[in-house]
């Protein structure tokens, strides 16, 4: 039997926009053994049909199609903390469990590199799945697929505000426009780079101005009343940057310490339904034999 652990993940961190994201301490499991058929056991967050037409699943024959094998029969067992449709890269850590799953199978024929192929080109764009897959903080680009690790500075947490409501992706992709301002363009373009080098020189009073965006969050933000005003009370609180997780609804502090403030501020947003969460940056994807 083999065990994989694969972290949730924060995508676009404002600016960066299908370009930027980061892994966090928050690791879904899964394993895989031999079995007569496909079949699936799910626990954790939310409801998951247990049919073998999942995300899992889905990812471990991809795997095996890229290898040019058939893939074997398995029962594979998830349980999963990620919160789902909350923009923490639920689907991303399912399907890099599954292609992980199914490189130890194949002797590591794939490696994290085929690992990182097989589930971007199943979930669509890479910012999810290279932190999934690396851990860290990841830069990736979808047209040559590649990601490059940024620098990851000690001490720094993630406060996330979860919202008891989900937001599906499709619905928050769908209010961003066909064509943007060359001005909001390059506003992001120089705030994405920006996030980059404050990592890297440790500049961590950039971040705030890094994280903002012209691209994607206004939109967004029509869609989660009073997201504007926790993400501006989370920065009043003292957050290095606050932003839209991944495509919501959830939304994110980035603290130097135990963020206790900043969490206050982001309660009233999370609500009685919803939760904070206060993570670390995680490692990527890790497996075992059991």
């Amino acid at each position: 039997m083999e065990r994989v652990h694969v972290p949730a993940t924060l995508a676009n961190l404002g600016s960066g926009f299908d370009a930027l994201g980061v892994a966090l301490a928050l690791y879904l499991e899964a394993e895989a053994a031999p079995a007569e058929t496909d079949r699936f056991h799910y626990s954790g967050e939310g409801f998951v049909p247990d049919t073998p037409d999942n995300l899992v699943h889905q990812a471990f024959r991809a795997a095996f199609a890229r290898s040019g094998r058939a893939a074997p029969t398995v029962e594979v067992r998830v349980f999963n903390p990620i919160p789902l449709a909350r923009g923490l890269g639920s689907s991303a850590a399912a399907r890099v469990a599954g292609a992980a799953l199914a490189d130890r199978w194949l002797d590591g024929a794939l490696g994290p590199e085929g690992v990182f192929a097989v589930a971007s080109e199943l979930e669509g764009h890479p910012d999810n799945v290279a932190p999934a897959v690396f851990g860290g903080f990841q830069l990736a680009l979808t047209e040559p697929l590649q990601h490059v690790a940024l620098a990851h500075p000690e001490g720094l947490r993630f406060v996330v505000a979860v919202p008891g409501s989900p937001l599906s992706t499709e619905k928050a992709r769908g209010v961003l426009p066909r064509q943007v301002p060359h001005a909001d363009a390059r506003y992001n373009l120089a705030r994405a780079a920006l996030w980059s080098a404050a990592l890297a020189a440790g500049r961590l009073e950039l971040l705030a101005e890094a994280a903002r965006d012209r691209l994607h969050q206004p939109y967004r933000l029509e869609l989660m009343p009073g997201a504007a005003e926790a993400l501006a009370a989370a920065e009043a609180a003292g957050a290095l940057a606050a932003f839209v997780a991944g495509a919501g609804p959830s939304l994110a502090a980035l603290v130097n310490g135990t963020g206790g403030e900043v969490a206050r501020a982001l309660a009233d947003y999370a609500g009685p339904e919803g939760r904070l969460l206060t993570l670390e940056v995680g490692g990527g994807c890790t497996w075992k034999a059991t």
